[in-house]
């Protein structure tokens, strides 16, 4: 279970409502790109031909950005063969490149794994771990370590997912969602939901496979429909846990299972040797495989702008250099917002068009749909730490509720946009 919540001091931070026609939310979305190709290693060059979702200008190959007098010059190098810079509340795109190249994820194609299983079971369900679980894991898989026979709960399970990126936890999940093919299949189905049409899922926790493609774009729209749950945004911003170790006897004859210190592998989120915390960061979640290269996305705030960023598959083969070009964006995009004009759009999910369609959405309520801190008044995250005495994060997310505003007497529907409001936490001693 989660350590005892703080309650602080809400602050609201609500985008301006951008009316938008009946039309234009219902009518059918820009064609996507072909299919994904068989072949497992991407190509160093971007089809000419790519998906049109969110707007014309994020179909082209290259940098898509509208500098004019007074916004800053994009970082220079930026070695990334796919990036995206928008903002989280808005959804506009301030600045892409290549944003809908289809690409291996990695790791990061967990968000959709967390978005889609998530609300599919409370945090205090418990679960024996049998062989059949783990089977079918690649070779060389990242693990956090869990052992057959032992028993953990929920809670457990996704703490190794977002901390450690641990393959064992989502083939544990997904044999409690009656298996990884069928897991495989919701996932597919709700990236479509997402109008994230880049996307083709083969194996869930983002393993290098044939055909396993996303894209800058999708992974964008994951982390933003993740983070309308307030589990996903606690378990995204959780720098340090405790996790259950194996069941042993000590050197006494006691039956003990002593816990282990896991750390959040994401370098903005918990720093590195050579890479500071980022200021404001809040989540969300990175990878790296041989075919994939180094991914990452990641939010972040700051003077009351929340942005969301994700770099995929650097060519500059420095350490941590996918949080380096991460942190580079950021920066920009920070000065930038309010100034460049955007060259695109999230788009929402094709259920969020639906008048009535409000608040936030369900999480580890044992897929109940909803969750208590659904709505406008809806509660600050929880806690910045997890049980067992863990360390707390020093940003976390609270989302207010309510996507869609239906105008009184009016033709047009008001899209918020999902805003989301960051708190800020002090670590804990």
């Amino acid at each position: 279970m989660s350590a005892p919540q703080k309650k602080t001091t809400r602050r609201s931070l609500l985008v301006t409502s951008a009316a938008l026609s009946s039309l234009a939310l219902t009518a059918p979305v820009a064609l996507a790109a072909p299919g994904p190709s068989p072949s497992a290693s991407p190509s160093a060059t971007p089809p000419a031909k790519m998906s049109t979702v969110g707007g014309t200008r994020l179909g082209q190959a290259g940098t898509q950005v509208n500098l004019a007098t007074g916004v800053p010059v994009l970082p220079k190098d930026i070695t990334a063969r796919s990036w995206i810079v928008t903002d989280a509340e808005s959804g506009d795109v301030l600045a892409a490149h290549n944003a809908h190249w289809r690409l291996p994820p990695a790791s990061t194609m967990k968000m959709l794994f967390a978005d889609t299983v998530l609300p599919k079971f409370a945090k205090t369900e418990k679960h024996k771990v049998v062989p059949s679980d783990l089977a079918g894991m690649g070779a060389g898989s990242s693990l956090v370590g869990i052992k057959e026979g032992e028993t953990y709960t929920v809670h457990d399970l996704w703490l190794g997912v977002f901390l450690r990126s641990g393959n064992d936890a989502v083939h544990v999940l997904s044999a409690m969602n009656k298996g990884v093919a069928k897991t495989v299949e919701e996932m597919n189905e709700h990236a479509e939901e997402l109008q994230a049409l880049d996307t083709h899922v083969v194996s869930p926790d983002g393993y290098d496979a044939p055909g396993q493609v996303s894209s800058a774009y999708d992974l964008t729209l994951f982390a933003r429909s993740g983070l309308q749950k307030k589990d996903f945004r606690e378990y995204c911003s959780t720098v340090t846990a405790k996790f259950p170790g194996e069941t042993k006897k000590n050197k006494k004859g006691k039956i003990v299972r002593k816990p282990f210190e896991i750390q959040n592998t994401n370098r903005l989120l918990s720093g590195d040797f050579d890479i500071s915390q980022y200021p404001g960061i809040a989540g969300v979640k990175n990878g790296n495989t041989t075919n994939a290269g180094a991914t990452f996305t990641g939010v972040a705030e700051r003077n009351g702008r929340v942005l969301l960023v994700t770099v995929m598959n650097p060519s500059k083969e420095g350490h941590n250099e996918v949080y380096k070009e991460t942190a580079k964006l950021f920066d920009w995009g920070f000065k930038a917002a309010g100034k460049v004009a955007p060259v695109g759009e999230l788009v929402p999910p094709r259920g969020a068009a639906q008048p009535g369609n409000s608040g936030e959405a369900g999480a580890g309520s044992g897929g109940s749909g909803k969750s208590a801190d659904s709505g406008a008044s809806a509660k600050p995250v929880a806690s910045a730490t997890a049980d067992g005495g863990s360390r707390g994060m020093e940003t976390a997310l609270a989302i207010a509720g309510g996507l869609l505003v239906l105008l009184a007497g009016a033709a047009f529907l008001v899209n918020r946009r999902w805003p989301l409001p960051v708190r800020r936490r002090s670590p804990r001693p």
